[in-house]
């Protein structure tokens, strides 16, 4: 069993959670906040719920994270002008900042993660898990 590569695997992604939220935990911060952040520095502004959609996250746990967001000041809500029952999600500039520093908490985590393997090895291995990344 700890040869199957399904294990080996599930291994790996909970060894690299622990890391990611050991790196988060310094700012109080989760992977959920992440993405949502994340999200908004790649494209921009959205509702509520294209977040969540976006994200992957329920629409009650957008809604949790962003009232914490905003209350850390990373985000703004201000209401949609195109529909005043929508809520429109903003990144602040301290909102950038963060999300700039968890990506390099990513980064160095992934680096710590993968270093016994080489460049090509990594760019091997990240073709290979993104065959199932959509499915």
């Amino acid at each position: 069993m700890r040869t199957a590569p399904s294990w080996l695997l599930n291994q790996a992604a909970t060894h690299a959670g622990r890391l990611i939220s050991a790196g988060f935990a310094a700012d109080d911060l989760r992977g959920y906040h992440y993405r949502l952040l994340v999200a908004l520095a790649e494209s921009g502004p959205a509702s509520q719920a294209d977040l969540g959609r976006r994200c992957g996250i329920d629409r009650s746990d957008v809604v949790a994270a962003v009232n914490d967001l905003a209350g850390r000041g990373l985000v703004v809500r201000a209401p949609d002008p195109a529909d005043r029952r929508r809520n429109v999600i903003s990144l602040t500039d301290a909102g950038a900042d963060t999300a700039h520093r968890m990506a390099d908490t990513v980064a160095r985590v992934q680096d710590d993660l993968l270093a016994p393997l080489s460049s090509a090895e990594r760019e091997q291995l990240t073709r290979l898990l993104d065959h199932h990344g959509g499915h």
